[in-house]
């Protein structure tokens, strides 16, 4: 079984629950998306990488001392191999995190299932993507099943400062998924910490009246909006 690999490497999570912590990040070269703002073209728009077995990634990737894994894309939901990629990772003992779009189910070992939902706002305009990014990027039975199946977070991506929010539309989606609003993570769009951080001051109340998480992109203070981070 093979993969397309953009890149793998070592740092601290930057997203999500886990912010913070020391891991492996397998980046999945190959996405079924084009998200407009997306901040990983050479694994979605430019998809990049040898193609390797997963049997030689897992030697690489289990040779570390550090314990947190993150699979990573594109969107690494599309691949056969990553089943028997987060297999191998378990038996060596490593905790996995999978960072989805939600528009793909599998079965498989993960222990917090990172579901990104794509908005509105993604949408690539006038592009020969649009109609396709369109019609694909919101599955909610997919999203209601990985929400039952496994420990999860749900992950937004969100402009405070365009017209079209989004947070409206998170509103319905979780009113749609029946959520529990402690999971749940409003990220600022961006990719320069004063961006970030002056949209983070504007998601703030929104979360607070909400109960929902203030996410951060904590790599992106610490090293920039770089490959390898």
């Amino acid at each position: 079984m093979k993969l397309r690999i953009a890149e793998i490497f070592e740092s601290i999570q930057g997203e999500g629950f886990w912010t913070g912590r020391p891991s492996i990040f397998i980046r999945i070269s190959g996405c079924n998306l084009r998200c407009v703002w997306c901040d990983t073209p050479y694994a979605s728009w430019e998809p990049e990488g040898p193609i390797r077995e997963v049997e030689d990634i897992l030697e690489e990737v289990t040779n570390s001392p550090i314990k947190d894994v993150v699979v990573t894309g594109g969107e690494p939901m599309l691949f056969d191999g990553v089943v028997p990629l987060c297999e191998g990772l378990k038996r060596a003992g490593k905790t996995i995190t999978i960072e989805t779009a939600g528009t793909i189910r599998r079965d498989l070992p993960c222990d917090l299932m990172s579901i990104s939902p794509k908005l509105r706002h993604s949408t690539p305009m006038g592009t020969d993507w649009e109609d396709r990014h369109e019609e694909l990027r919101l599955n909610l039975p997919v999203i209601n099943e990985l929400t039952k199946a496994y420990n999860h977070q749900l992950k937004f991506v969100v402009n405070p400062e365009h017209p079209e929010t989004g947070i409206d539309e998170i509103n319905q989606l979780l009113t749609d998924l029946d959520a529990d609003p402690s999971k749940v993570i409003l990220m600022p769009e961006g990719t320069d910490s004063e961006t970030l951080h002056r949209r983070a001051r504007l998601l703030a109340p929104i979360c607070m009246e909400r109960a929902f998480a203030l996410g951060q992109r904590l790599h992106i203070d610490l090293y920039g909006n770089t490959k390898g981070t």
